[in-house]
């Protein structure tokens, strides 16, 4: 009874933090306790795996992003331009 609640407890353990972490350090964490927690993790490896996929972003999302950031910092400048122009403050 007590080795099943450790490994789950451990397995919640590595939920958690896999929520806090990003990108190779989640992989190395999520990798580092199925080694630990043994068998049990190994079934669930593939639900962890989806998860850590869930949480973590890729960098063509980052880049699309930054790129939607940029083209928003550009339109406010053209903004505030074109009211300045117009004797305004922006």
């Amino acid at each position: 009874m007590i080795q099943p609640l450790s490994r789950t407890a451990a397995l919640a353990v590595v939920l958690a933090g896999s929520l806090m972490l990003q990108g190779c350090l989640v992989g190395a964490v999520v990798g580092t306790a199925g080694a630990i927690v043994g068998g049990a993790a190994q079934a669930t490896g593939a639900v962890v795996g989806a998860g850590v996929d869930a949480v973590t972003t890729s960098d063509e999302e980052t880049r699309a992003r930054r790129e939607r950031e940029q083209r928003d910092y550009d339109r406010q400048q053209r903004r505030c331009e074109q009211m300045r122009s117009q004797g305004r403050n922006c």
